[in-house]
Parts: C-alpha cells; sequence; structure tokens
C-alpha cells in the first residue's frame, strides 16, 4: 500500500479494509501504527542481505550505496518515515553489522568505521530526496497534460529572462550548453560521480591520519 500510495495511504483502518478484517483484530498483530511502519522498514532493511562483497572496503561501500539508493526509490514512502526511528529491527541490525564488516581490513576505530557510514549513508539519502523532488516535477508536468514542446518552450522563455537579468551569467551559460541539471537520463551519472567524490574523500581521509600516526 505505502509503495503505491505513500506513506500517507498506511493506516489501520485501510489495512483492516483491504484485508478485509475487523480495524481491532490488527492489534492481534501490532500494537500501533509506530510498531507497523517500525515492522516495515525492517522488512525493507531485510531485502538485501544476501549481497555479495569483494573485501574491498571502497568497492563494497559503493555497492551499499547503491542499493540503499535502489531501496529508497523503489519505497519512496521511507524518507517520510525514517526520521526519528533508528534501525533497531533485527535486519536493520544486520544491515549495520554487515556494512561495518565491510570496513574490517581498515583496523580503525569503531567511532571512525561509523563516522564513514554515517557519511556514506548521508550522501545517498540527500541524493535520492534530490531525486525524488525531480521526479514530483515530472509527475506535476504530466498531470498538467503539459507536451515536451510546451515544457521546452517554457524553460526557453525562463533562460531568457535570466539572460535579460544579468544576475545569472553562470546558470545562463550552463543552460546555453543544453546541460539539463534534472534530466532523467542522468542521474545514475550524477549519484555515481558523487558517490566516487565521497568514497575518494574517505580514502584521503584515512590516508591523512595514517600519516598522522606515522609521524607521532
Amino acid at each position: 500500500m505505502a509503495d503505491a500510495r505513500g506513506a500517507e495511504a498506511i493506516n489501520m483502518r485501510r489495512i483492516a479494509q483491504e484485508l478485509n478484517v475487523g480495524t481491532m483484530s490488527l492489534y492481534w498483530h501490532v500494537g500501533n501504527k509506530e510498531q507497523l511502519l517500525d515492522l516495515m522498514l525492517d522488512a525493507v532493511a531485510g531485502e538485501d542481505q544476501d549481497a555479495d562483497t569483494s573485501g574491498e572496503w571502497q568497492e563494497d561501500l559503493a555497492g551499499i550505496a547503491r542499493r540503499e539508493r535502489a531501496s529508497l526509490l523503489r519505497h519512496r514512502w521511507m524518507l517520510d518515515v525514517i526520521a526519528g526511528r533508528p534501525p533497531l529491527g533485527p535486519n536493520g541490525l544486520l544491515q549495520i553489522e554487515r556494512s561495518l564488516a565491510s570496513l574490517d581490513n581498515l583496523d580503525i576505530e569503531p567511532r571512525l568505521a561509523l563516522h564513514i557510514l554515517t557519511t556514506v549513508r548521508t550522501y545517498v539519502t540527500g541524493s535520492v530526496l534530490n531525486e525524488l523532488t525531480e521526479i514530483t516535477v515530472e509527475q506535476q508536468r504530466a498531470t498538467a497534460g503539459l507536451t515536451e514542446d510546451e515544457i521546452r518552450a517554457g524553460m526557453s522563455d525562463w533562460r531568457a529572462s535570466l539572460h535579460r537579468s544579468g544576475l545569472f551569467p553562470r546558470l545562463v551559460r550552463i543552460f546555453g550548453a543544453h546541460i539539463d541539471p534534472d534530466a532523467a537520463d542522468i542521474r545514475d551519472e550524477r549519484f555515481e560521480f558523487g558517490l566516487a567524490c565521497v568514497l575518494d574523500g574517505i580514502a584521503t581521509q584515512l590516508s591523512s591520519s595514517e600519516r598522522a600516526v606515522g609521524d607521532g
């Protein structure tokens, strides 16, 4: 239901209607809606538990990031309910355990390992949030019945107004190069570029830490 209609579709009465049971009978299985949401998140966390690992931390973290992105795009309601819900279910804990295991060969302190995982997850969440914003705009255009020609004409008029203002020369150059920063066909490319930057930055930070220890 959440995948099809969003997080707002989840309430006990509607679920009971879908199952053709009485609403109160659901409470034999879950204490309340909040517990149900916790179980839903944990079910999603268990979807990719059998993913292969390489033993190379950057490759494995990249795989984790890609799977997390795919999961968030597949279950778009998650971003609406994930805040304030620590992943303490069994699948969520196993997911964290396996993510930490990808860093075993680095022989680093637990605090640093957690910082690394948090950094990667924060990048993924922010990237997906941006993607979902773009998808929402696309859906709104489709709902409004706008044709591709009408969209291009509107964008052309907007670019012309930016140019006339004289305030946005760099943006005008980007649009003049026919670069659409929200283009659906380059979302994977943009995600991979950002992910590489994050992982390279982590590698640089680790090297700096090792040098500092050696100098000490």
